[in-house]
């Protein structure tokens, strides 16, 4: 049976959740616990209720709507982030919360009262863009795997706490563990590709079988600070030196290894950072990502390896802490066959691939069955005002994703 979405409908909630923090154009500014944030969650609440769905917020703020099934039982669940980059597009996350609405209401409206139960979440944070440290707040909650701490310790570049934040938009952060779900059976998260794949292959939309391991290093590099000019090149111990054939090196175990292994160093900050002198410290980031749980391991070894051995021959002190090691996530073999086999049903082209960005699916796969469901990305842009998706595009994917939980709750 051919499931029927409504391409207007997308379009339009599309735009209006993408008016809670506007910027410029295309643009949105919406960071957790802001009042763009608010006003998000409270449109998308609004909008569960007109659905049908029996909306309500936890004790985080993630905005859950639910379509009771007659059986009850464990949750089937489909949803995504309502936070954004500083700035980013429309689509980042917020495709994602849209098409889970949209796919309950549609078989709602079309099919009445599933089995199972059926729910929809808007997270309230997924992008680390105002709280650095938050790691996938929202989904953390919902595994039960934030510390108690934790609200105190995270901070904004202000200074505020995310605990107080919260309290700002009336959330109790000492409730946190109330957030946490264990009646979870399936999560199936839609959202852009954020990559050239399916563009490149000429296909609206992917079905993600596993999605990749993320380790940020933070190193610090020091060596020491001297005059310029007065100091020879055969005494120094110049970290920024040591930096460049690190950068070079650990990007170069990537290269050698082939896709879909990829490095990046992000973030570079020198001291003293004058145009005379010799640095004293360099401190960078790494991310270091692969797909396959042993390769990343084979990669990580690697790199640590090479950072040590150049460290130590150019006389350099170097350490590092590892803020963020997610784990490779495989999806659940019998949620990506549900997806194909809706996808076939349906008519939509589409490929077999893995994600290379970090995602809340990876957190909620501790307690459920995930899988992902991607929907092409025009020219692979994404962290931008200028990511787009097509109406067509999304509309194939929610397709799939309504198909999907059709197939599994009724």
């Amino acid at each position: 049976m051919v499931i029927d979405v409504d391409a207007g409908l997308v379009e339009r909630l599309i735009l209006e959740l993408a008016r809670h923090g506007a910027y410029g154009e295309t643009g949105v500014w919406r960071t957790a616990y802001s009042p763009e944030w608010v006003a998000a969650q409270d449109q998308v609440a609004a909008w569960f209720g007109e659905a049908g769905l029996e909306a309500r917020r936890d004790a985080v703020g993630n905005v859950w709507g639910t379509l009771a099934g007659s059986e009850g039982g464990p949750v089937i669940a489909t949803g995504s982030h309502i936070d954004s980059q500083t700035p980013g597009g429309r689509y980042d996350g917020a495709l994602g919360v849209i098409a889970g609405l949209v796919a309950l209401r549609t078989l709602r409206e079309q099919f009445g009262t599933p089995r199972r139960t059926l729910e929809a979440v808007s997270l309230c944070e997924e992008e680390a863009s105002r709280f650095h440290a938050t790691n996938f707040w929202g989904s953390r909650a919902i595994v039960g795997e934030i510390a108690p701490g934790e609200p105190d310790q995270i901070r904004d570049r202000d200074g505020m706490s995310i605990g107080e934040a919260m309290r700002e938009v009336g959330l109790d952060p000492e409730r946190i563990p109330e957030a946490r779900r264990d009646d979870l059976d399936i999560f199936i998260e839609l959202h852009i590709e954020q990559g050239p794949i399916l563009e490149e292959e000429r296909l609206p939309v992917g079905v993600v079988d596993a999605i990749t391991s993320i380790r940020h290093y933070v190193i610090e590099l020091r060596g020491r600070s001297d005059h310029a000019g007065a100091r020879p090149m055969a005494g120094r111990l110049d970290p920024l030196a040591g930096f460049a054939e690190i950068a070079t090196a650990v990007i170069g175990v990537a290269l050698e290894s082939g896709a879909p292994a990829v490095t990046t160093v992000g973030r570079v900050e020198v001291e003293p950072n004058l145009p005379s002198a010799v640095p004293d410290k360099v401190t960078f980031t790494l991310d270091s990502r692969h797909p396959d749980r042993q390769a990343v391991d084979a990669q990580h070894a690697r790199q640590e390896q090479l950072m040590r051995e150049i460290a130590g021959r150019r006389g350099l002190e170097i350490s590092w802490t590892t803020p963020l090691d997610l784990p490779a996530c495989p999806s659940d073999s019998s949620v990506v066959a549900a997806l194909e086999q809706a996808a076939t049903e349906q008519g939509i082209p589409y490929r077999r691939m893995h994600s290379g960005a970090g995602h809340d699916t990876q957190n909620i796969a501790k307690v459920a069955k995930t899988a992902m469901v991607f929907a092409r990305s025009k020219d692979g842009r994404s962290h931008t005002p200028e990511e787009l998706t097509s109406v067509e595009d999304a509309v194939a994917a929610i397709r799939v994703l309504t198909a999907t939980l059709r197939q599994l709750a009724y």
